[in-house]
């Protein structure tokens, strides 16, 4: 009788969680980040002209196109409509600068589909941020075609990150905090929008689309690491306010840093990873070889997230 009685009330039916949605989508999420891109995309624009607005539509089309064909070669259903892939093609375009070769934008839109993301499963199963695959392959293989500082000398503007390798801390002790927040500075599309990055990043955190917990362990790991190089000897090494206002750190603390896929859940665990990325960005300026160290120091911390994840509470009542 009781098996009878389970059969009749599909109401009992078990299925798998959550149970209980709280009005986030996929879609939502993509066009929230987008909204937040939008600033950033209208200031390039403005200081690069039809170049930048070249580089993110030729990135946008070739990530979304790409999806499409090989969702559709695997015979998987085509979902280019939740905007994920237009999302990481306009992330990747602003890891380059608006002077990059249009075969350069394709490459580097295709390796971030099929690579970041395809390869691992698709959406939500990549273990690093997509974006910097694509930007990784890009600088290794064609590190003149990427190079800014050449390919852009006709602009009065100088690369602040470049001044502080080559030539040392008193060539940039000068340089205006507000005309590097304004956007004065050289770089790629991410690297000149500070401003305009920081509006954005504020329009996720009052959406809640990211965890507060991830961009502010970020700039708290890039002020540490930096504030204690200062400390050290100032003559030598350039202001913590400097390295946070300079390269791409504003746009990974909020669009790369933040990635749900390769980022630890835990609140424990996010601080670690944001601490351990943004501390490693300043160590990779000081002593690597690339001036700017955010795309590889996301890379890098992406690594151990497994392993922060393990970090979670003890449940109550556990021994």
């Amino acid at each position: 009788m009781a098996n009878e009685s389970l059969a009749k009330a599909p109401f009992l039916a078990v299925g798998a969680a959550p149970h209980w949605h709280c009005g986030r989508t996929i879609h939502g999420m993509m066009r929230d980040y987008l909204i937040a891109l939008m600033p950033a995309v209208a200031m390039a624009v403005y200081m690069y002209g039809l170049d930048a607005l070249r580089v993110m539509a030729l990135s946008c089309v070739t990530a979304v196109v790409i999806e499409a064909v090989c969702l559709k070669a695997m015979e998987r259903d085509v979902t280019v409509d939740d905007n994920s892939a237009l999302l990481q093609g306009l992330l990747l375009a602003f890891l380059l600068p608006a002077s990059a070769p249009w075969w350069l934008v394709i490459l580097g839109s295709a390796f971030t589909i099929l690579l970041g993301r395809l390869v691992f499963g698709g959406l939500g199963a990549n273990p690093v941020c997509a974006p910097l695959v694509g930007w990784a392959i890009l600088s290794i293989s064609w590190k003149l075609e990427m190079d800014i500082d050449a390919a852009m000398l006709n602009t009065m503007l100088v690369n602040p990150l470049t001044q502080l390798k080559y030539f040392g801390a008193q060539k940039v002790a000068d340089i205006s905090y507000t005309g590097l927040l304004a956007g004065q500075q050289l770089g790629a599309l991410g690297s000149s929008q500070v401003g305009a990055l920081l509006l954005g990043g504020i329009y996720l955190l009052v959406r809640r689309t990211v965890r507060w917990q991830l961009p502010a362990a970020f700039f708290g790991g890039v002020l540490l690491i930096s504030g204690i190089f200062y400390a050290i000897d100032s003559s030598q090494y350039a202001s913590p306010l400097f390295h946070l206002l300079t390269g791409s750190v504003v746009f990974g603390a909020f669009f790369l840093v933040t990635d749900s896929s390769s980022s630890p859940v835990g609140k424990a665990a996010m601080v670690i990873f944001g601490l351990l990325a943004g501390g490693m960005v300043v160590t990779i300026r000081v002593y690597g070889m690339y001036p700017d160290g955010v795309p590889f120091a996301i890379l890098l911390a992406n690594m151990t997230s497994p392993l922060l994840d393990m970090i979670r509470p003890k449940p109550f009542g556990a021994r």
